[in-house]
Parts: C-alpha cells; structure tokens; sequence
C-alpha cells in the first residue's frame, strides 16, 4: 500500500479517536468549563490534523503519479466518515440543524450508491469526487474546525460570548447544506449514464 493510501487509512482510524474526545465534552455540568474546553480543543486538533490528511493524501498522489481506485474510493468514503460523525455531535450541541444533517446524508447515499453502481458496471469504473466534491469538503471541515476551536475558546473565556460561536456556526452549516446539495446534483447529473444502465 502506497503512503497516500495509508494516510487516507489514517484519517478513517481517528475518527474513533474524535468520537471519544467529543463524546466526553457531553459530561458538561458533571465537570468544570475547563474540563470542557479542553476536550473540545482535543476534538479539534485532532479533526483537523485528519483533515490535513485528506489534502496531503491527494498531493502526493497527484505528484508521485500514485493514484489508484483504492484512492479515488476510499478517501471520499474517509471523508464522510470524518465530516459526518461531526456534524451529528454538532446536532447534539443544537449547532446543527435536522434539516442540514439529512441533507448531508441524504447526499452522501445518493452519490455512494452511484459509485457502487458505477464499480458494478461493465467496465467496473470508479467515480472520483468532482471539483463541487471538493469544495463541499473543505468547507464543512473548515466549518467543523471553527466550530470546535471556537467553543474551546469559548469556554475559556477567551471568545466573549459562546453566542458569537454559535451564530456563526449555525450560519456555516446553512451554507455547507447549500453547497453540499448542489455538488449532489452535479454529480448525480454529471453521471447519470450509469443511472440510465441501472435500470
């Protein structure tokens, strides 16, 4: 296995790691802010450092021409793991609508389907994201990052008031589910040949 897939491993094996250090900022009223604000931190670093992955990933296997279909498949795949398991802690914290969190997943069936369609096909192709692919994922990763950042901040006392995080927060993820529908439908259109085989 080359070094670009094993970093996209990489990102897949701290999703577990986040879960735990999320999962703990829900003893909030058990524990002091500090508790909180640390863990949230923890959450954050380690989010974003997954998420660093995910552009060196695709550098390298760019530059040292080592794109495979392992690659193409499994890094977007890494990618909803990572953003969506987020995005349900964010529920949690009623950062994050309903509304935007079905959006999300209802996209991410969609377009994982069509590429299990298109593997299934005669010529077994495998989609790799599209350019609206990849702008959706930065912008929801960089709007989980703010989120986690700032609520440590927040409850450090170092951001005035955790409403500002809050405002801003519910305020990125509209925009990620606008964005995320859109670079849905393009994908759907953009491979509805492999729609049409399938039926």
């Amino acid at each position: 296995m080359n070094l670009p897939n094993k970093l996209t491993l990489t990102r897949i094996i701290l999703v577990p790691v986040f879960m735990i250090f999320v999962s703990l900022t829900s003893l909030d009223g058990i524990v002091d802010g500090n508790f909180n604000a640390t863990f949230y931190l923890l959450a954050g670093i380690v989010f974003a450092a997954a998420s660093f992955t995910d552009y060196l990933d695709g550098h390298l296997a760019r530059k040292w021409h080592m794109v495979t279909d392992f690659g193409k498949f499994a890094d977007p795949l890494a990618d909803k793991l990572l953003t969506t398991v987020a995005f349900i802690y964010m529920l949690r914290d009623g950062v994050c609508s309903p509304v935007v969190l079905c959006i999300i997943l209802a996209r991410e069936f969609a377009v994982s389907g069509l590429r299990m369609v298109a593997v299934g096909a005669k010529d077994g192709k495998v989609i790799a994201a599209n350019m609206w692919g990849k702008v959706k994922t930065v912008l929801q990763m960089l709007s989980i990052i703010f989120y986690f950042f700032g609520t440590a901040l927040s409850y450090r006392g170092t951001v005035d008031s955790v409403s500002i995080v809050v405002v801003v927060s519910i305020a990125l993820c509209w925009l990620v589910a606008a964005v995320t529908a859109i670079s849905g439908i393009k994908y759907l259109w953009d491979n509805r040949s492999f729609i049409n085989t399938a039926k």
